[in-house]
């Protein structure tokens, strides 16, 4: 098949299971192409495209894509469409909300012409993170509705996704399906802390959404009653950045609290002896999946798609903005860390049996290829037990 991935900012989770995906199917033979924000040129973005380039047979191709929705979307979307028109693609997969949205109004175009041209979305949180009772939530949950008609297939990584989905966005007719994230055999390298790691690691973008701030805050408690205090690191870069650092100033955290920038995953892991997971809204986070296969020791927020990962594992979940809670939790892992790492061995095991690439792959193949199969207007909405899970060999 002839595939093209469209997405808007090729950073974070989002990104790494595109680069991951796009690259199993070049592997398999299939011509895959990427589209993205011409705007994000940080070194480690480009360090990622740089590597996947030679694979990708039909190219990758940054264009201008505003992040909010506006007038230059018009022109986002006919750029995206001269783009792919001379390629005869089989599939366009959107992934995150901007997207979705560029793949399947390029698709439709496509297809009034009269090319055969199937979309398909993930939405990776995206508009899902937004309330519905808020201005924006119902302006961006309505255009999710409405473009629904234009969609071929709907993948979800998680359950969770897929149940919020169901409840946000009017009940249509495309076909859906969760498909997890998956890893490669090469991420299952245990990465033990360096001899001057800190106590405790943050690794992910610096945005309110994952909730860093109620990380800052339960250090600052912790470290009150504390001859000797505990040590963060976090690793990332992101808008809030600036703000972060400051109110790790305001705390008293600025000389046990670093912040070197964003870093690859694997580099990161030796930062740092508990990873601290502490965010308000996730979908299916590849931080927890990387954690887990690097057999690294892990308090994390109950939210998303988080419980779908660490299941029966005994992992630590605790409640978003909580403080108290998560100062409880990381004491107790620096106090305990025999048993810290006996639930990180558990943890490991069980993503690797469960969450690979080649499992992914497989999924979202067979659902690019499978016929079109629409449910009733007014069927049931799937959710955590009853969404259809994708589930082939490795």
């Amino acid at each position: 098949m002839r595939i093209i991935h469209c997405l808007r900012a090729p950073v974070g989770g989002l990104f790494r299971h595109v680069l991951d995906l796009s690259a199993a199917q070049a592997e398999r033979g299939h011509e895959v192409g990427l589209i993205c924000d011409a705007h994000v040129r940080d070194e480690l973005t480009q360090q990622r495209l740089a590597s996947i380039a030679p694979k990708l047979s039909l190219g990758i191709h940054p264009l201008r894509m505003q992040r909010w929705p506006g007038i230059s979307d018009v022109a986002s979307v006919r750029a995206v469409t001269r783009l792919i028109r001379p390629f005869g693609l089989d599939i366009i997969h959107g992934h995150g909300a901007k997207g979705g949205a560029y793949a399947r109004l390029s698709a439709s175009a496509l297809k009034i012409e009269g090319q055969i041209v199937r979309s398909f979305y993930t939405p990776h949180g995206g508009t899902l993170n937004y309330v519905p009772t808020s201005i924006q939530g119902r302006i961006f949950l309505s255009l999710e509705s409405a473009m629904d008609h234009l969609t071929d297939g709907l993948i979800f990584e998680s359950a969770f996704a897929a149940r919020v989905y169901g409840e946000r966005i009017r009940l249509g007719r495309a076909p859906r399906r969760v498909i997890h994230n998956g890893l490669h055999p090469t991420d299952f390298i245990s990465a033990p802390a360096a001899p001057d790691a800190t106590d405790f690691l943050y690794i992910g973008e610096l945005r309110a959404l994952k909730g860093i701030d109620t990380l800052l805050h339960a250090l600052a408690g912790l470290n009150q009653s504390r001859a000797h205090p505990f040590t963060a690191t976090i690793v990332g870069s992101g808008p809030d950045g600036d703000t972060l650092k400051q109110l790790a100033d305001r705390l008293g955290l600025a000389a046990t609290t670093a912040f070197p920038g964003a870093l690859p995953a694997n580099l990161a892991f030796e930062l740092g002896h508990t990873l601290v997971v502490p965010s308000r809204k996730e979908s299916f986070p590849y931080v927890v999946l990387e954690a887990a296969a690097a057999g690294k020791p892990m308090i994390a927020t109950n939210v998303g798609g988080i419980p779908e990962i660490v299941d029966g594992t005994g992992t630590q979940l605790i409640p978003a903005d909580d403080a108290d809670a998560l100062a409880r939790a990381m004491n107790e892992s620096v106090n305990d860390p025999i048993t810290a790492r006996g639930r990180a061995q558990r943890l490991k095991m069980v993503v690797a049996d469960r969450f690979t690439v080649s499992r992914m792959t497989n999924a979202v193949l067979e659902f690019y290829t499978a016929p079109a199969r629409y449910p009733e207007p007014r069927a049931a909405i799937p959710n955590s037990a009853t969404a259809k899970v994708a589930t082939p060999q490795a």
